[in-house]
């Protein structure tokens, strides 16, 4: 892959929305990141408030534990008791708890001071290291972008593919196949969503905040990756795209030692990260088995 020389990229920062029950996960990810992103990168995980307990402990120098609320306007209030999320002001509809780790994973990258931010879900794990150069592919930021990888029978992105031009106010998608931006692991830069939050505001006439988290159905990798590709464009070019950074499986399905092993033998020269759902019910052992033996794998072809 091309890798030609850029803009400088120096400062990388690493953002993760978790909650409880990935608690363990992100274990495996947060070290992960100490030992393979430079000594100066800080790991920023954003949980709900009643969840600090069980991340306080990686708090420090190279982690920062955020509540949920601390991203948000303090008209925006938590249900008790519940994953869902009302603005004061304007109680419906109700945020629900996967819109609003999307918020806030907007709201955290904007934040950054760096130059790019490395997005983790907490069930991915770092294999190689990482710096914020690895973000470039022919001198500028890449983009995950499978080209044509939304097609007819995938309803849920060809609906979330018109939200996000909904959302910005550009006309509906020509129709499959379409890009998919969908990953678990991708680089995004601060200065780019910055500029997505102001296209929110000016383009729905309502703060960002508001208007995405007004939709039951968004992804906000779409929406990005929309947003760079079809505004951003115009007048920067469409960037280059990279897929190859996480090591992934197309489905859900649990793992057993050989299929585990297997899979993890297969990391790919250029994938600096593994993702096991933690969704597919992978028993830990075999989970933690499969990190190991891609570990090995990725450092025996870096």
């Amino acid at each position: 892959m091309l890798r030609a020389v850029g803009p400088p990229m120096k400062t990388l920062a690493v953002v993760t929305p978790s909650y409880g029950p990935d608690a363990g996960h992100f274990g495996d990810l947060h070290r992960s990141v100490l030992r393979c992103t430079p000594p100066e990168t800080v790991h920023h995980v954003i949980v709900p408030r009643p969840d600090l307990p069980l991340f306080a402990p990686y708090a420090g120098p190279r982690c920062r534990v955020w509540s949920v609320d601390e991203l948000l306007p303090r008209r925006y209030v938590q249900v008790p008791r519940t994953g869902i999320w009302v603005n004061a002001r304007r109680p419906w509809p109700p945020v629900r708890g996967w819109v609003m780790q999307q918020i806030v994973k907007i709201a955290a990258s904007a934040a950054m001071d760096t130059d790019v931010v490395l997005v983790a879900d907490s069930d991915v794990v770092l294999l190689r290291p990482v710096t914020a150069a690895r973000a470039l592919v022919g001198g500028r930021v890449a983009l995950h972008r499978l080209e044509g990888g939304v097609h007819a029978g995938m309803p849920r992105h060809l609906l979330w593919h018109r939200v996000a031009r909904d959302l910005l106010r550009l006309p509906p998608p020509p129709g499959p196949p379409l890009p998919d931006y969908m990953s678990p692991l991708t680089f995004w830069q601060p200065a780019t969503v910055r500029k997505l939050q102001e296209r929110l505001r000016e383009s729905t006439g309502r703060h960002w905040i508001e208007a995405f988290g007004s939709r039951l159905h968004v992804s906000e990798f779409m929406l990005y990756g929309v947003f760079v590709d079809e505004v951003l464009s115009a007048t920067e070019g469409r960037p280059p795209s990279d897929t190859s950074i996480c090591h992934k499986t197309p489905d859900e399905s649990p793992m057993d030692l050989r299929t585990a092993l297997d899979f993890a033998g297969r990391v790919g020269p250029e994938a600096i990260g593994m993702l096991i759902s933690s969704k597919s019910g992978t028993p830990p052992e075999v989970r933690q088995a499969a990190i190991r033996r891609g570990m090995e794998v990725a450092a025996q072809t870096s």
